[in-house]
């Protein structure tokens, strides 16, 4: 049996941090498995869609915000630090919190794939695994590239992942569950591909 070795991290969290918080608006850090991951600026597309997601959600949950960038702490994920495109949680959730956040509270995270080398790794497999561990109840990749959408449903906070994972072609209405218990009409989301 060959055992895996852990990989060796660049550098602590307090260090990836200090980093993170001089890097440029132009760049997004993350901080999982031990590494910096970057991820350029999104294009117009990618934030026409968060937008959409946005407008939909405070429409049927005027009682929940949609947080863009918010960075959360990750720790069952090898300390990691990730900045979802979105979270969704209760008004005025985040308020007081500095720029990683618990996860607790959170309802959802969303992702909108951008068109880089990273996205399968990164937004279809490492992602869920975080979000899952981390107890978030609803994963919303919006995944422009194979023109789905997919809703992970029931964190597995032990082996990380979600238990149940959706996948709707766009055109397709898309139910999110509780704790959303919100129907999205996916057909615009056609115009906002390559």
């Amino acid at each position: 049996m060959t055992v895996k070795a852990e990989p060796t991290s660049q550098m602590s969290v307090e260090e990836f941090e200090t980093i993170a918080s001089a890097a440029p608006e132009t760049v997004t850090l993350e901080f999982a498995n031990g590494r910096i991951d970057v991820r350029t600026a999104a294009d117009g597309d990618h934030d026409t869609v968060l937008t959409w997601l946005a407008r939909r959600c405070m429409q049927a949950r005027p009682d929940l915000d949609l947080y863009q960038g918010r960075g959360l702490r990750v720790e069952a994920y090898r300390e990691g630090r990730a900045k979802p495109d979105a979270v969704l949680a209760p008004e005025a959730h985040f308020a007081g919190h500095g720029e990683w956040a618990d996860p607790d509270g959170s309802l959802m995270v969303v992702e909108v794939t951008s068109y880089d080398s990273d996205t399968d790794r990164r937004d279809r497999h490492e992602k869920p695994t975080a979000y899952g561990q981390a107890g978030i109840p609803l994963y919303l990749l919006i995944d422009r590239e194979s023109r789905t959408v997919t809703v992970h449903i029931g964190p597995d906070r032990q082996v990380g992942g979600y238990r149940t994972v959706q996948t709707s072609k766009f055109g397709e209405k898309v139910v999110l569950p509780d704790p959303m218990r919100i129907e999205l009409d996916t057909e615009i989301l056609k115009n906002y591909v390559r």
